[in-house]
């Protein structure tokens, strides 16, 4: 099933998600249904706040932005990041709920964290670079943080009116979106 991607203004996007318990929900269905979504809306990752669960789970797979990202395919179930690491670098991000936006965003290079897979799996990892960069992003999706959330007050006051206009549902899109205010 391709859900719709909820739009920026939201509330759901700003809510700190809730752990997913065990028989909660089928993990396995809804990690498949996450990737069909985000594979639809052309993404490298997507939370469960971004289709409307307030869910601490997000999906990702690195492949379509950097072939050398092959095997990078991964559900992260109640994750939490142990650490950040490293000089941080600024690199273009978008946001599949905020689309036609795209701003360099400062994150650390190193990310060390435990989360568990679909199959309640527990795992403990260190990711880098592009890897970390993915997943840093998403697991801010599950903390109610947004890419926005980083730019300048200079940079948000030039974005508002996009931000807006998101919010309406005026937007240029190729996938499905829920709009909290369309007019």
């Amino acid at each position: 099933m391709i859900y719709p991607i909820v739009a920026y203004g939201d509330p759901v996007l700003r809510r700190k998600a809730q752990n997913v318990e065990p028989g909660q929900i089928d993990l396995i269905k809804l990690s498949q249904d996450m990737f069909d979504t985000m594979y639809a809306a052309h993404g490298v990752g997507l939370a469960c706040p971004q289709i409307g669960l307030s869910l601490r789970m997000f999906v990702v797979d690195g492949k379509p932005m950097d072939e050398s990202m092959v095997g990078f395919k991964k559900v992260f179930v109640n994750p939490k990041i142990l650490s950040e690491t490293g000089e941080s670098w600024a690199f273009e991000e978008g946001c599949l709920s905020i689309p036609g936006i795209r701003e360099d965003v400062q994150r650390n290079p190193v990310i060390r964290m435990r989360y568990l897979d679909e199959h309640w799996k527990e795992h403990e990892e260190e990711f880098d670079d592009l890897r970390a960069r993915i997943i840093q992003h998403e697991y801010d999706h599950i903390e109610g943080v947004l890419f926005t959330d980083y730019l300048s007050g200079f940079k948000k006051r030039i974005l508002k009116g996009k931000l807006t206009g998101i919010t309406r549902g005026k937007v240029d899109i190729d996938y499905k979106m829920r709009f909290p205010l369309k007019t």
